[in-house]
C-alpha cells in the first residue's frame, strides 16, 4: 500500500466472503493532469470505501483516462483489501488516535443515539463499517488521503475489552471499563 506499518495492514485483511452485503461510498473524484510533449493528457483518480455495515471496511484508489472507470476500479480495489474492526456495541471499545503525516483523527466512543459526528472521509470509513455512534476530530491536514490513512490506523489500534484483560493477565472487572 505504501504507507505505515504494512504489515499491520496484512494481520487484519479479511476475506470478502466473510463479509456481508458490500456498500460503495465515493469519497473523492478528482481530475489529474499529466503533461506530455504536446500538452496536457487529463485523467481520473477515485478514492473509493466499502463496507458491509458489522466491522468489515476497506478502501482503493483507482485511476483512469474517465471517472466511471476510475471508481470502479477503486470499487474493485477497496472490495479486495477488506479490513476487520472491533465494534463495542454500536460505537469504538476504547478512544484511539490514528496519525498519518500531518493528520491526526482522535476518536471517541459516544452514547446511544449521538450518531456519526465526523467530517467527509472519517465519516464514510465509519458508516460503511456499521459505526453508529462517535464523536471525532481531524486534526492538521483535511486532506482525503491523509484522513483515510490515519483513520485506517486508528482503527487497526482498536482492541476489544476482554483482549486487553487478556493481555495484562487481569480479570476484566479489573479494568474498570466503562459501558454505555
Amino acid at each position: 500500500m505504501g504507507w505505515g506499518n504494512k504489515n499491520k495492514f496484512e494481520r487484519s485483511r479479511v476475506k470478502v466472503s466473510e463479509a456481508g452485503q458490500l456498500t460503495d461510498k465515493t469519497v473523492s473524484v478528482r481530475r489529474v493532469a499529466k503533461v506530455v510533449k504536446g500538452g496536457r493528457r487529463f485523467g481520473f483518480s477515485a478514492l473509493v470505501v466499502t463496507g458491509d455495515g458489522r466491522g468489515h471496511f476497506g478502501f482503493g484508489l483507482g485511476k483512469a483516462s474517465e471517472a466511471p472507470d476510475a471508481v470502479k476500479k477503486a470499487s474493485e480495489a477497496a472490495r479486495n483489501a477488506l479490513i476487520k474492526i472491533p465494534i463495542y456495541g454500536a460505537t469504538i471499545p476504547h478512544q484511539v488516535i490514528g496519525k498519518f503525516g500531518p493528520t491526526e483523527v482522535v476518536m471517541r466512543p459516544a452514547v446511544p443515539g449521538t450518531g456519526v459526528i465526523a467530517g467527509s472521509v472519517v465519516r464514510a470509513i465509519l458508516e460503511v463499517a456499521g459505526v453508529k455512534d462517535i464523536c471525532t476530530k481531524c486534526i492538521g491536514s483535511s486532506n482525503p488521503f491523509n484522513a483515510l490513512y490515519a483513520t485506517v490506523d486508528g482503527l487497526l489500534k482498536l482492541r476489544m475489552p476482554a483482549e486487553i484483560a487478556a493481555a495484562r493477565g487481569a480479570q476484566l472487572e479489573e479494568l474498570n471499563y466503562k459501558t454505555f
